[in-house]
């Protein structure tokens, strides 16, 4: 048994990763500002013991780091570290006295890709702000896994699903009001030729490869794996499946991206672009061969699972 600690346990992983590792035998310790509750309940979470801590402020102080140093954990799992600052100060304050950090990543780290399905190892051309800050977050790990003994495993989950909140939808932006248009069969209109990719993960198979991580900690530390389902998909092949799931022939039209984005939300064309510029497709390899990492969900069936939960709570509304 390990005495864990895991920050920003109540949001998208933590849901998933708090009960399996209780139900794992650990001893677990979960940091959360106490604003937000687990998407999904369940009564593992009374034998977790629940710190209250503000990060943004704690930080400020400089005391976010020492604050879970003093918990004495063997393994820190921080899943809501979002720049270089941010990270230096919990890293050196950690270092030397635990036996595992586990960082989460992105696969944004990778920018565009020069080969599919995209290997860890590739060289990275991140752009953007997010995508930027967690590839400098991650050559800053590694370097510090290399040259100081920091025991760290990266994980970069792709887009992450569940029930609880809406998916990255077919046209590359998150309104659930995608969905209620696939439902109805009316036609929905693709930018380019929908051939663009999306990797989508289930939140319980990213917490699946944290277990993972820990479970095989050797070919773990000083590693980062990539947590994405087995397939990506093309924006196309994802609206014909949820047309033919929701009882339809597929109804698509297509623009190039200029044209099809001026009929669209700025705000969700903005998102589009951001997603199909990268147009992920990673490979799940090296966690498979090293961690022995194998997903539950395809991307679609973790999209459908949470569609059929904004179904049942009215943010998709098929006919009838």
């Amino acid at each position: 048994m390990s005495k864990v600690v895991v920050i920003g346990a109540t949001g998208h992983i933590g849901t998933y990763l708090v009960p399996r590792l209780v139900m794992a035998g650990h001893a677990v310790t979960a940091i959360s500002r106490g604003v937000a509750k687990p998407y999904q309940q369940s009564p593992v979470w009374r034998h977790v013991k629940t710190v209250v801590l503000d990060r943004k402020a704690e930080e400020a102080r400089g005391q976010f780091g020492s604050a879970i140093a003093a918990l004495e954990a063997d393994v820190v799992v921080d899943l809501i570290c979002f720049t270089q600052t941010s990270n230096t100060q919990l890293v050196e304050a950690l270092q030397g006295r635990l036996s595992q950090f586990i960082h989460i990543g992105t696969i944004w780290t990778h920018g565009t890709a020069s080969e599919v399905p995209t290997p860890e190892s590739a060289t990275k051309y991140p752009f953007g702000e997010y995508g930027v800050a967690k590839a400098a977050i991650e050559a800053d790990l590694l370097a510090r896994a290399h040259r100081d003994g920091l025991p760290v495993t990266i994980v970069h989950p792709g887009h992450i699903v569940g029930p609880g909140w809406a998916p990255l939808n077919p046209a590359g932006h998150f309104n659930p009001a995608v969905f209620t248009s696939i439902a109805r069969g009316d036609t929905l209109a693709l930018p380019n030729f929908g051939l663009e990719t999306v990797h989508h993960v289930h939140a319980d198979d990213v917490a699946q490869m944290i277990i993972r991580a820990m479970d095989n900690r050797s070919a773990a530390i000083g590693e980062s794996f990539h947590a994405v389902s087995p397939a990506a998909l093309t924006l196309r092949g994802y609206a014909e499946a949820m047309f033919r799931w929701f009882g339809h022939q597929p109804q698509l039209s297509f623009a190039g991206f200029d044209d099809w984005a001026r009929s669209q939300d700025p705000d969700e064309a903005r998102a589009s672009w951001e997603h199909i510029m990268r147009s992920p497709n990673c490979s799940i390899d090296k966690a498979r061969r090293l961690l022995g990492y194998a997903p539950r969900y395809t991307s679609l069936e973790a999209v459908q699972e949470a569609v059929t939960w904004l179904i049942g709570n009215g943010q998709v509304q098929p006919p009838g």
